[in-house]
């Protein structure tokens, strides 16, 4: 055990705002998009995916993996989301009952990497969450992904030092 704590203790500490959207949830006409902002010793980096239809939760559970796939070596990684949903199912206290693709492609990213997941308020003014949600309905709305769209929320974040219990 004392390699795993000596590798544990020399991860990238990596910080996660990911958010999910649906436009039309539920509807013939659903576009959705999932869209991660990546921290890292304040420097930010957005990633986004176009979804085409899927449903809010789908969309949320991909803007988190979207996030952890873009990692390009193992990290210990503080997600933040607004879906409790995606929450509480990776900390094991809600049961996968639908949703099993998306789900079996959240745990192969989060697969090599130390992950703690955490919930905000969505909605709320944080600088964070909110970019990476206006991102992810822009994305949405355009039917695909324009790195402007992803570059203006990094500039819409700038540099920020995170702590594990960020309120920004």
């Amino acid at each position: 055990m004392i390699g795993y704590t000596q590798n544990v203790t020399t991860l990238k500490q990596v910080t996660i705002f990911c958010d999910g959207s649906s436009l039309g949830n539920g509807r013939a006409s659903q576009r959705a998009a999932g869209v991660a902002l990546l921290g890292y010793k304040g420097f930010w980096r957005a990633v986004g995916e176009y979804l085409g239809a899927a449903t809010n939760q789908q969309a949320e559970i991909a803007a988190a993996a979207v996030g952890l796939e873009s990692l390009r070596q193992p990290c210990k990684v503080n997600i933040f989301t607004d879906s409790r949903y995606v929450v509480e199912t990776m900390n094991g206290r809600f049961r996968r009952k639908t949703n099993l693709p998306w789900w079996e492609r959240l745990d192969r990213a989060a697969n090599g990497h130390k992950v703690h997941w955490e919930w905000t308020r969505g909605h709320v003014g944080n600088l964070l969450q909110e970019a990476a949600d206006n991102a992810a309905r822009r994305i949405a709305a355009a039917g695909q992904v324009d790195e402007s769209i992803l570059r203006d929320a990094v500039d819409k974040v700038g540099t920020i030092e995170t702590t594990d219990n960020t309120d920004l």
